[in-house]
């Protein structure tokens, strides 16, 4: 996969942006404070992902709608998986290795006692962690 590497004048726009907590050649590490905010003005559907990287202050041309679309996406994916500790966590490919999805086995006949109640147990924990992220957005809508 090639990464776009950003112009000087870019690349110095992203240094100074005060949502950008690290910046490499090909990579952009933003604050947990944006993260967090971007995930909650975009779950409320108040503002659109090019409004937020906008109102943050980055250039619409760095940050085109894919770009923008697979940011978001991967934020809100994290907070659903882990709450607001998972955007405030920094690590950069920690959804794709920790992400508690729910369990795909299937219970079958053939299955022992022992497996139905493993799997079971793996689907009790996946709806608890369901229903408190359910929580959080509705705390985070009526705020």
């Amino acid at each position: 996969m090639r990464f776009k590497r950003y112009t000087k004048k870019q690349a110095k726009e992203i240094v100074e942006n005060k949502n950008v907590a690290k910046y490499f050649n090909t990579y952009i590490e933003y604050t947990p404070a944006f993260k967090i905010r971007a995930v909650s003005q975009y779950l409320k559907k108040c503002m659109s992902q090019k409004e937020i990287f906008e109102k943050a202050g980055f250039d619409l041309a760095i940050f085109n709608k894919k770009k923008r679309s697979y940011l978001m996406y991967n934020w809100v994916q994290v907070f659903k998986a882990k709450g607001l500790a998972g955007l405030k966590n920094n690590g950069r490919g920690k959804i794709k290795n920790n992400l508690s999805i729910r369990p795909k086995i299937k219970i079958h006949e053939s299955m022992t006692n022992e497996e139905k109640i493993k799997r079971l147990k793996l689907e009790v924990q996946y709806l608890k962690k369901e229903n408190d992220f359910l929580v959080k957005l509705r705390a985070m809508q009526t705020e």
